[in-house]
């Protein structure tokens, strides 16, 4: 099996520049007993003085035997851990827990990405890109599948969650009766990019479950919880395999990016705070559908590209085709990111990456309406996405036709 593959590879996995507590292997059972006391080990364990932390993006981490006066009891930064824990924002110990499993699954894919050995996990030879005619979704690959069983296995251990939703799943997977939340999740976006090393990520969207539906049967209340409006979401997070792994989380009070330190294995509050500029000056689309688009979409690229918009200067495209990296960029420098098309994912896309923009301060739109205020009425929904600055995004919809709604000569 693929998975057992993955099992075996964990020697790859410590080589691949994690630190091996970091990299352990959890039963079930030792992660039932865990309770808020292990954070603290955590943090002693994080706190151990280190040679150096490189800078990232222009914000440069001090080392941490001469940082002083900082607010967080003098280490010179925080991790995540710290950072959500009681000496933070606190978010309860529920959550905490939850996102410390969250972390760990998003390690090993990490490190999974990076392998040398994944190159026969990121394709199959009986099947061909596309989608399945029956359920909507993009034919799975390998990666994908492994990626959505490390998650699972996580979600499961953290005790923590009720049900799990996933891009790779027909339907929800109700994992416990006791579970206080509902994650919904894209294992590995942009996966049909890893034999080029063009960076992927993972997205999750976090609930409350809705107790006031735990007298229905399993399938219907996992389905029903399931399709929460994003308006709804408690948490949501994307992690960036890149030249640096990134996690970038929300929990309602503002958007934060976290580096992962391979020579600890913590992921380093590098970004505080982010928020995105009012206007950008790059737009992220793809180019060769211009004649594809609607009216308003041409209008709208022709006049920026010009520098004939609201905003005085010409814009630039960049497009990586992988919606985690392309919404990252937008989000620390501005612009739109979009995919005009019916073909991203409300529940596991749209919705957790549009609360991440609205709470650094940017927008997310299907070119008409808030995505945060449409209601889901199925798990694999598509629809045109649209994120980015503020001023960016309103000046989009001022054109009115921007959603694409032909698609001719193209697979979806």
């Amino acid at each position: 099996m693929i998975y057992a593959t993955i099992i075996n590879m964990q020697s790859s996995i410590t080589a691949a520049g994690y630190a091996t507590p970091f990299i352990r292997q959890r039963t079930h059972l030792l992660s039932k007993q865990r309770t808020s006391d292990s954070f603290h080990l955590h943090r002693d364990r994080a706190r151990r003085p280190i040679r150096k932390m490189a800078s990232f993006s222009g914000l440069s981490v001090s080392i941490r035997s001469h940082a002083s006066n900082s607010d967080d009891g003098g280490s010179g930064f925080r991790t995540l851990t710290e950072y959500a824990g009681k000496g933070g924002i606190d978010v309860g110990d529920d959550l905490l827990i939850l996102f410390d499993h969250i972390q760990y699954a998003c390690k090993r894919i990490a490190a999974l990405v990076a392998s040398p050995f994944n190159s026969s996990l990121g394709r199959r030879s009986d099947v061909v890109g596309g989608v399945d005619a029956g359920t909507g979704r993009d034919d799975p690959k390998p990666l994908d599948i492994v990626s959505n069983e490390i998650i699972l296995s996580s979600l499961c251990n953290s005790g923590k969650v009720a049900v799990m939703a996933s891009e790779e799943d027909d339907t929800p997977i109700w994992i416990s009766n006791d579970g206080p939340f509902v994650v919904v999740t894209d294992p590995l976006d942009g996966s049909r990019n890893i034999d080029a090393s063009i960076p992927t990520g993972t997205i999750f969207g976090i609930y409350n479950r809705l107790v006031e539906l735990d007298h229905l049967p399993t399938d219907e209340k996992a389905q029903l919880n399931s399709l929460q409006s994003g308006s709804r979401l408690v948490a949501a997070a994307y992690v960036l395999y890149s030249s640096a792994t990134v996690l970038c989380a929300t929990f309602g009070s503002g958007t934060h990016a976290f580096t992962l330190d391979h020579t600890t294995g913590d992921f380093i509050l590098t970004h505080p705070n982010l928020r995105i500029p009012l206007r950008g000056q790059i737009y992220s689309v793809n180019d060769a559908r211009y004649f594809d688009w609607p009216e308003g979409l041409r209008q709208y690229i022709d006049t920026i590209r010009q520098g004939k918009g609201k905003y005085p200067k010409k814009y630039s495209a960049r497009y990586i085709c992988s919606l985690v990296a392309d919404f990252h960029r937008t989000l620390l420098y501005g612009g739109v990111a979009m995919n005009p098309r019916d073909h991203l994912r409300l529940v596991y896309e749209a919705n957790p990456l549009s609360f991440l923009a609205e709470q650094a301060g940017g927008k997310g739109s299907d070119g008409k309406n808030r995505i945060l205020s449409l209601q889901p009425v199925k798990l694999h929904q598509r629809l045109p996405l649209f994120l980015g600055s503020p001023e960016d995004i309103e000046e989009l919809e001022s054109y009115g036709d921007v959603q694409q709604k032909v698609n001719p000569g193209y697979e979806v």
